[in-house]
């Protein structure tokens, strides 16, 4: 049996939501199981995210159809509350072994804006068994963050320009 890593997929530029689905394919093809929880994105792609399953089940627990950050304070309470469940299915999937890969997208930016604590965070890859992989994706990291990880993986954007002499 594999240990199970836990790897982090950072950055300020686009693709760490795709380089963990990249990943998520990887884990299908090799007949395992895969869940993405995303977090604080806007209800985009559901459609084809639908067409991947039953080899990758992709959850949002969020009603609103907009992006959190653009949401009323009000709303976002009430959206707060449905995070909050989505956090407690992770440890439910960790808890009951529904997966070989479990990715929390975005949920970095749940730190961020205060919705869960890193304590918070640890427990649940804490729950997690020895042959589970965990990708945590989203744009800030801390220095706590780095230490629950296994592998760590920067994202960025890089323009080449190539010159004619």
């Amino acid at each position: 049996m594999e240990k199970g890593l836990v790897q982090i997929y950072s950055g300020d530029s686009q693709g760490k939501s795709a380089a963990a689905l990249g990943r998520a394919i990887q884990f299908a093809i090799m007949g395992k199981k895969v869940v993405i929880i995303k977090f604080l994105k806007a209800n985009q792609s559901e459609d084809f995210f639908k067409r991947m399953e039953p080899e990758i089940k992709i959850f949002r627990f969020e009603k609103s159809e907009e992006e959190f950050a653009l949401l009323s304070d009000e709303r976002k309470k009430e959206e707060i509350h449905n995070i909050k469940n989505g956090l407690n299915f992770a440890k439910k999937v960790l808890s009951t072994g529904e997966c070989e890969l479990l990715i929390l997208d975005e949920v970095l930016g749940l730190l961020d804006n205060g919705i869960l604590s890193f304590e918070d965070l640890k427990t649940i890859i804490e729950s997690k068994s020895e042959d589970v992989d965990i990708i945590l994706t989203g744009s800030r990291m801390s220095d706590e963050i780095c230490q629950i990880a296994d592998e760590i993986y920067n994202i960025e954007a890089v323009n080449y320009k190539i010159f004619e002499e």
